[in-house]
């Protein structure tokens, strides 16, 4: 009887010794640009789930992060775009999209821009970015926050120019176009309402919800009152 087609394959996987195997480098060098800390992704991704959540009863707004912006005059989306780490479009509609085309959002560039200042584009988020958004997108607010060295900056769009935002008492700069202020806290750049009252993540929001109504249960348990007859 012949041998199985699995037999043979064992029979030859056999006569292989162990130091005829060749293994491929552990450390293969990589041809991908090097990805941002995970800081960059965190403070991202913060900053689109606040303004979410504050603003989760409008849909006139879209917001988003490392998304492209293309800008040509001729259409092509081929030259001249942009990706800002984080970026605010008012009185558009609040509807996902794979990037940003500028002419086929009636015209429309952002409304306020956030670049995260990382060792590979700090230089040219204040310097060639920071000319592009004031001279070409005409963006009115324009902020850029280290997430390792907490560096913040602030800028307004006045006569064609930004000008530099003043820092309240608090270290926080006021956006106009948001009518929120936006300032560090806790080593994060985060929003504030014009009250001064932080602007939580939905998580945070739901955690305080959840204190006040076991504070408030206890409450009247202590009157006498139980909560389930309410």
């Amino acid at each position: 009887m012949s041998a199985s087609l699995s037999d043979l394959s064992q029979t030859a996987a056999d006569t292989v010794s162990a130091d005829e195997i060749v293994f491929p480098p552990s450390d293969l060098p990589s041809d991908e640009p090097p990805l941002e800390s995970s800081l960059h992704l965190q403070q991202l991704l913060l900053l689109i789930s606040c303004l979410n959540w504050v603003w989760r009863d409008r849909q006139d707004y879209f917001c988003a992060g490392n998304l492209t912006v293309y800008y040509s005059p001729r259409q092509l989306k081929s030259e001249l775009f942009r990706g800002p780490d984080f970026f605010v479009v008012r009185d558009t509609s609040n509807q996902p999209r794979r990037s940003w085309v500028v002419w086929e959002e009636n015209g429309k560039y952002p409304n306020l821009i956030i670049e995260l200042l990382s060792d590979s584009t700090a230089n040219s988020d204040r310097g060639l970015k920071k000319q592009i958004y004031q001279d070409i997108f005409r963006t009115p607010d324009y902020f850029w926050f280290d997430p390792q060295s907490l560096e913040f900056q602030g800028f307004h769009l006045l006569d064609g120019l930004y000008h530099p935002l003043e820092a309240n008492e608090s270290g926080w700069r006021w956006s106009q176009q948001l009518g929120l202020y936006l300032g560090v806290h806790e080593e994060r750049l985060r929003f504030f309402t014009p009250q001064g009252t932080l602007v939580p993540t939905p998580e945070e929001a739901a955690e305080s919800e959840r204190q006040i109504n076991v504070k408030l249960r206890a409450k009247l348990e202590e009157l006498g009152i139980d909560p389930e007859q309410l």
